[in-house]
Parts: structure tokens; sequence; C-alpha cells
């Protein structure tokens, strides 16, 4: 069972890296930023249309990098689409601790559904150069929601 559940996480990883969903620019963002994995070459911008109310009305990415770091945006802008920013700082805060830690605490009381796709890239907790890889895109996020303006964010400075 274990071997089944592993394999399909990776087809799900998979699909997403060659196919990212929302890969594309967005005219109207009013927030982004550029994200930078110098360790592997991966590269990324964030666009978010956040409304007056906080939301995330539309939420895409441009860049390169490898199958885990292209799957995890993709998933991030899926997931995050229709949330609210105070949700999807949160949901960083669970994916980060999701993938650098045993007991994600930061989770609790957080959408079951939504963890559990999440957890597909979590594996990247025994691999830490992968860590960087699967988290740049919530990085790139969080600074863009943070500072409210275009800002380049990179993992080379122990952000992650």
């Amino acid at each position: 069972m274990f071997d089944d559940l592993r394999e399909l996480y990776q087809e799900v990883i998979l699909d997403h890296g060659k196919r990212p969903r929302n890969f594309r620019c967005i005219a109207d963002a009013n927030r982004q930023a550029h994200g930078n994995n110098p360790i592997c070459g991966d590269m990324l911008v964030v666009y978010l249309a956040v409304d007056g109310g906080g939301v995330i009305r539309d939420l895409a990415f441009q860049g390169k990098g490898c199958a885990i770091s292209m799957a995890s945006a993709s998933m991030m802008t899926e997931i995050l689409k229709g949330r609210s920013v105070a949700e999807a700082e949160k949901l960083f805060r669970c994916f980060h601790e999701m993938c650098t830690k045993d007991d994600a605490k930061t989770c609790e009381n957080a959408d079951q559904d939504t963890l559990d796709r999440l957890s597909m890239l979590s594996g990247v907790r025994e691999f830490p150069v992968r860590v960087k890889c699967a988290t740049l895109a919530w990085h790139t996020m969080h600074a863009a929601v943070e500072s409210k303006q275009p800002v380049e964010v990179s993992t080379e400075r122990g952000q992650v």
C-alpha cells in the first residue's frame, strides 16, 4: 500500500512538473516577486492579483526549474487561488514546516484536503538539498504578499 501511495505522489509531482498549471503572467497583478535558487538554477516569478478584501483572485508563475520546483509552484497556485492572504500565509508556514520538521504543529486546524495535497511534496524533508526546490515558490509568494510590490527573493542566503 505504501509503495502504491508513493507511486501516486510521484505521478502527481511529475504531471505538475511537466504540465504546470497557471504557468503565465498576470497582466493585472498587483503583487509579484522574483525567486532564485542558485544551488540548482531554479528561477521563477510569482504573480498575484489580490483584491481590496485581501483575497487572492488570481495567482500564477513563470520560470524554470527542476520537476519538484515546478510541481510545487503549480500546486501552490491551484491551492491558494480564491483564498485570503491570511490563509495563504498560514499555508506557507504549514508547508515550510511540513518540509523541514517531522512534527508540523503549524498545520493544526488546517484544511485536511489541502494538507493531503501538500504532503505529496513533504518527502523532500529526507533530502535537505531538495527542500529549497519545494519551498522556493512558497517563499516567493510570501515575499510578494509581504512587500506588496515587486521584490527579489533568493534562497542562497539561508531564507529557506
